[in-house]
């Protein structure tokens, strides 16, 4: 059952997808055309999952479920990353490979496999001040309050001296 993500509860279970590239309006309009009409089908052992999606600086596809009516089960969690592989596919875009980190580089948003930000960090390049997008959160409430932190905030900490 889909549901506007706004209105899902705080403790919603949710899943970040970041792409490696920004997508474009059309894509996003696209995916999320796709993504809204799996939702209304997604189902955990034939029992209706309420969830909602948000696309954000399209860069990142934020799925997030309501766990109170049902939870999400091993098969409905293993559709879900089906669903996530076919739009990888049919955009030719990464959204799975969490080896990655994206942050604000100034006003953009940079996407650098985590050797590179390792060495930006060894080099001064990103500080504990950089803004980076922890993808680790589990639910909407750490999403809309620890998602875009600074670096010192996140598991990116581990990385600058």
């Amino acid at each position: 059952m889909l549901t506007d993500f706004k209105n899902l509860p705080d403790d919603s279970r949710i899943w970040i997808y970041q792409a490696n590239r920004k997508l474009s309006d059309d894509e996003v309009a696209e995916i999320t055309q796709l993504s809204e009409d799996f939702l209304t089908k997604w189902t955990a052992h034939g029992a209706e999952l309420e969830a909602g999606l948000e696309i954000k600086y399209n860069r990142f596809i934020v799925l997030g479920l309501n766990q109170a009516n049902a939870s999400a089960s091993g098969c409905s969690i293993d559709a879900s990353v089906h669903f996530i592989q076919s739009l990888q596919k049919k955009f030719d875009v990464d959204l799975l490979d969490k080896m990655n980190v994206t942050f604000y580089s100034g006003d953009y948003i940079a996407y650098k496999p985590l050797a590179d930000f390792r060495k930006m960090a060894k080099d001064k390049s990103v500080s504990k001040n950089t803004v980076v997008f922890n993808n680790l959160v589990n639910t909407k409430a750490e999403y809309l309050e620890n998602w875009e932190v600074p670096a010192t905030e996140s598991w990116h900490n581990r990385f600058l001296s």
